[in-house]
């Protein structure tokens, strides 16, 4: 029989509830608050992550100008845009050493962290990556809805509670869609737009979470519940986008850990020189299935490590989303 990741919040969920009242002081505070003072909030290291997330929420009611370039809850709205961030080409450190795979399952042996979940990292190798951009963001409730607007009947996320667009998370991102049908919002903004939107590689995603030195998170080597949305101190659901300004990759890329997995371009194979690895997701999925990366509001700091491969379990303790890629053509110099 498959298992899946241990440790599932359940026992926690009597946190979430209180976490959310608390920011009712923040939100009042807020109430009168302009779109530049609550931009700069969010973005403010310095606020308390209280105050953050609170003018995280208020954007969403008024319309966050950080989501594409307008509201899609407007009639007649097209394609949302989202911000993009340039990643110069390099050479990028993927996976992890042989040696350290007993390392980092000591290290998450509390949360019954396997081996075989870890040994799908090795070994650390070396990718040549051409320049691209990223989202600065993963794909929010906000710029889905243009897609399943234009595009009915599409597949609506798990996160859509009885199908229907969640009103107060129109800047968080959307969970849970199939990983195909994700690839499809990518050919419809593509299309939509005419630029060349994707979903990333793994190498791209890793090398823009890590700015590849392989670091184990995107701000460092040690572990910190503070820069993230994970089910360590988060609310046990999704957060306005970008609200963990310390948790920021090199190139300025938030929410790589935590808030939602992100879905990437391939399925899984084992790295050059070594074997498949068989565990709980080859047992569920067969030898093939979608990777994803991040981890997730409902998941804890192993999963959230830059170099961890995971996938999609059919359970709703795994929010699954995904952000945008697109190439870039570089034209050489005579």
């Amino acid at each position: 029989m498959a298992t899946v990741d241990p440790a599932e919040p359940e026992a926690d969920l009597a946190r979430s509830g209180p976490a959310l009242v608390a920011l009712r002081p923040d939100l009042a505070a807020l109430g009168s608050a302009g779109i530049d003072e609550l931009l700069a909030t969010v973005a403010d290291p310095k606020q308390p992550a209280a105050r953050r997330h609170a003018a995280g929420l208020r954007l969403g009611e008024l319309g966050d100008p950080r989501i594409g370039a307008g509201a899609a809850t407007r009639a007649n709205v097209g394609p949302l845009v989202p911000d993009m961030v340039d990643v110069p080409a390099g050479i990028t450190l993927m996976g992890i050493d042989l040696d350290e795979v007993d390392r980092v399952v000591a290290r998450w042996a509390s949360l019954g962290v396997e081996r075989s979940w870890i040994l799908k990292e090795a070994p650390r190798h070396e990718v040549p990556i051409a320049a691209f951009r990223i989202g600065r963001f993963p794909v929010t409730n906000e710029e889905f809805l243009a897609y399943v607007l234009a595009t009915a009947p599409a597949e609506r996320p798990s996160g859509w509670g009885h199908g229907t667009f969640p009103l107060g998370a129109a800047n968080q991102p959307v969970y849970t869609v199939s990983p195909e049908e994700a690839s499809r919002y990518c050919a419809w903004l593509a299309e939509a737009t005419g630029r060349p939107f994707r979903l990333p590689t793994e190498a791209e995603w890793e090398y823009a979470a890590t700015g590849g030195d392989g670091r184990q998170y995107p701000w460092g080597d040690e572990w910190d519940p503070a820069r993230a949305n994970t089910a360590e101190t988060g609310p046990l659901t999704t957060t306005p986008v970008g609200i963990h300004p310390r948790g920021a990759s090199p190139f300025g890329v938030l929410d790589l850990a935590g808030n939602v997995e992100e879905y990437v371009a391939d399925d899984y194979a084992p790295y050059p020189g070594a074997g498949v690895v068989d565990d709980d997701l080859t047992a569920t999925h067969g030898a093939s299935y979608r990777i994803a990366r991040g981890g997730s509001f409902a998941r804890h700091g192993d999963l959230a490590r830059c170099a961890r491969r995971h996938g999609w379990y059919p359970s709703a303790h795994y929010a699954m989303g995904f952000r945008l890629v697109e190439s870039v053509n570089v034209t050489a110099t005579p």
